[in-house]
């Protein structure tokens, strides 16, 4: 009987609280996959990582052993100054001293990266100055941006999503649901061709050291803000027409962009993904819920005021009630 009653309670507990129940394992579930994409990264790059240690440790002993007049401080410290000139976007390699990085199509390029987020880090202010307007830059351009995207995307979506699907169900009479997800799956491929698979094989012509799995690299990485930097376009010493080439990666990035957030409210506008999203997110409080509340607080208000009063009453019909003397006369003791 106890254990019925135990079982029963714990029901209805989880029940009542099902959307703390999956949030909470919607937390979980993040950081489990958190750690695991420590564990992968961590497994597949550290042997790579320690190998590339060994080559540079053995070309630095070959170098100092070739070069006997020179220290191995003196190698350390110029190292370390071509390092931190390099984090700038600057190199010391004669075949990189004609490239600049602060002209106006690479700041152009740069102020891009700023704006969306996507910051590459090859290039970065090296004036006080510089750093300073960055940040007032970032702090009013990006939610510019935001609101810029927003507005495009939402004048895009009716042309290319709610329009079409709403055609087709009222023309063909088919399933809204169905026509939304077959909708979005073509949608989302056309976009994957038009700016993931051929934009990759046109950097993988136009970069020498670039092949397609490192151009779709950088696409992915460039469209979906993650922006690592280990691969830039336009930065070889003899690019042609680099200026050309900085605009047009630009206006690339920005339509890009622009094109993933089409494809992202597609997919979240379809009504299993709303479906989804109801389960882990706070339950909104309807009107009527809120009548109800006010109903039954009102109620025991009620409630609690007539018995306060009831409650008075016999208090006050407990006491010995004393008749009005009018004369010494009416007194039945005097009598």
């Amino acid at each position: 009987m106890l254990q019925s009653l135990a079982s029963n309670s714990c029901v209805r507990l989880i029940q009542n609280h099902k959307s703390m129940w999956y949030f909470l394992s919607l937390v979980l579930g993040y950081i489990l996959y958190l750690i695991f994409g420590a564990v992968v990264f961590s497994s597949v790059e550290l042997p790579y990582e320690d190998l590339l240690r060994q080559e540079l440790r053995a070309i630095k002993r070959q170098f100092l052993q070739e070069n006997d007049c020179l220290s191995e401080e003196r190698l350390e410290r110029f190292l370390k100054k071509a390092l931190e000139a390099s984090n700038y976007g600057v190199s010391i390699l004669n075949n990189a001293s004609a490239n600049w990085n602060w002209d106006f199509t690479s700041a152009l390029f740069f102020a891009s990266t700023v704006l969306s987020t996507t910051g590459y880090g090859h290039t970065a202010p090296l004036s006080d100055g510089g750093k300073a307007f960055c940040i007032i830059y970032s702090v009013i351009g990006i939610p510019f941006t935001l609101l810029f995207l927003t507005a495009v995307v939402q004048r895009i979506m009716v042309f290319t999503t709610r329009r079409p699907v709403v055609y087709i169900h009222t023309r063909w009479g088919l399933s809204k649901p169905l026509v939304a997800i077959v909708h979005a799956t073509l949608l989302a491929m056309l976009a994957v061709s038009c700016f993931f698979l051929i934009p990759a094989a046109i950097f993988s012509a136009l970069e020498e050291n670039w092949n397609f799995l490192e151009s779709f690299y950088f696409c992915f990485i460039s469209l979906s803000t993650i922006g690592l930097g280990d691969y830039v376009p336009g930065e070889a010493a003899n690019q042609k027409f680099r200026e050309l080439y900085k605009v047009g990666i630009t206006v690339y990035l920005i339509l890009g962009l622009i094109v993933m957030l089409v494809v992202l409210e597609t997919f979240c506008e379809l009504q299993q993904l709303k479906q989804l999203r109801k389960m882990f997110y706070l339950r909104k409080e309807k009107p009527q819920d809120r009548v109800h509340i006010l109903e039954h607080d009102h109620l025991s208000f009620t409630t609690v005021s007539d018995s306060t009063a009831a409650h008075n009453e016999e208090k006050t019909q407990t006491f010995v009630s004393v008749p009005t003397l009018v004369s010494p006369n009416d007194d039945p003791m005097i009598q």
